[in-house]
């Protein structure tokens, strides 16, 4: 899913000159100090000011059908974090690390935004800029453990190398056709390409059986 493409970083580091301005405040360049272990208090606001336009920004998927009201970015990765959250226990699966895969892994997209198939960007492009983004993203933090931290959940979710990754993974399809469902409900609209999308791809029991039930609900409606 996707939406229009925030705007660029302000600063020396800027990285994506397509951007468009979503009314966020431009974030700062990092400062020399930003080696520090924890990153200063201009470094966080500034990060967070960053992620501001994942909130701003709504998911493209949704634009282009002409939902009303579409989500956000931000909107789509809360509810995976509860997603992970609030799942049974699985053997051998860090919840902490779910939860916080979930609440960073589309992170990226404050700088490039939510790129979708029908965009006509190849697969390896999109990481590209995904990625440069990324380290963007973890210098504006000022490096050091916390950076580092969210460097690994990214790219261990990008590269699907974890069962906590598959996990994650999955709660992005449910998520999808669960809002799906509820645009459907709600506007009467006919999402059926969103589903048929995930047909087949859930890797886990969790994500099966979840979305085993919201097409149970929307063939009962």
């Amino acid at each position: 899913m996707a939406s229009t493409s925030p705007p660029s970083v302000a600063g020396s580091d800027a990285i994506d000159p397509q951007s468009h301005d979503n009314g966020a405040p431009p974030a700062r360049s990092p400062s020399s100090s930003s080696t520090s272990p924890s990153p200063s208090a201009a470094s966080a606001v500034d990060f967070l000011t960053l992620c501001h336009r994942l909130k701003a920004t709504k998911r493209a998927g949704w634009v282009k059908r002409e939902v009303k009201d579409p989500e956000s970015i931000a909107d789509h990765m809360y509810r995976m974090g509860i997603m992970a959250l609030i799942a049974s226990d699985m053997p051998g699966i860090d919840r902490d690390r779910c939860v916080k895969m979930a609440i960073v892994h589309d992170i990226a997209e404050a700088i490039v935004g939510d790129i979708t198939p029908t965009d006509g960007v190849p697969k390896l492009e999109k990481s590209r800029r995904e990625r440069e983004a990324l380290d963007h993203m973890c210098k504006l933090l000022g490096g050091g453990p916390r950076a580092k931290e969210l460097e690994s959940l990214w790219m261990e979710y990008e590269e699907n190398s974890t069962p906590e990754a598959k996990v994650v993974k999955d709660f992005d399809k449910v998520e999808m056709i669960l809002q799906a469902l509820e645009y459907e409900t709600e506007q009467g609209k006919d999402l059926e390409e969103f589903f048929q999308s995930t047909v087949g791809k859930f890797q886990t029991d969790v994500g099966k059986a979840w979305a085993l039930e919201i097409a149970s609900r929307r063939k009962q409606r």
